[in-house]
């Protein structure tokens, strides 16, 4: 089992280290995003089906992914571990794990930091997202079988 405790401080140093593009430093809306990304609620994550990830390296937790449903609801990497390569393997794994559930799309709402990263790897923009009503909240899909 993994420490929920990795995984919260991951989720935090991303948001607000990586994500500026997203928040502009703005403790408020810091605040408010990485409110549900403490441990307690990353246990609660765990025990309500959700399928959590985590990637080391140098023997500490670089990047922490989810998937619920047909949805990637979690990618993010610790800002130490950043342009190595740590969320493409990452993502490649969610997406194997929706294709061997069943999904044969895949769904995740992307933040304006993350959407070029996504975009490169063959996730296509289907608008804004509607559930959170963020200008920064990108909905995003993609095929999981390749064409033929």
């Amino acid at each position: 089992m993994f420490d929920v405790f990795d995984l919260s401080r991951v989720l935090n140093r991303s948001i607000t280290q990586l994500c500026k593009a997203d928040h502009q430093d703005d403790p408020q809306a810091i605040a408010q995003w990485t409110a549900n990304k403490d441990p307690a609620t990353i246990r609660d994550w765990i025990t309500s089906g959700s399928q959590i990830w985590l990637a080391e390296h140098a023997g500490k937790v670089a990047a922490v992914g989810g998937v619920r449903g047909e949805e990637i609801t979690l990618l993010y990497i610790d800002p130490d571990h950043t342009g190595l390569g740590i969320g493409a393997v990452m993502l490649k794994r969610l997406e194997q794990e929706l294709l061997d559930s069943g999904c044969s799309k895949g769904y995740l709402q992307a933040t304006r930091t993350a959407q070029g990263f996504y975009l490169r790897y063959g996730w296509k923009a289907t608008g804004q997202c509607c559930e959170r009503k963020d200008l920064s909240c990108f909905a995003m899909r993609k095929s999981l079988h390749p064409a033929d």
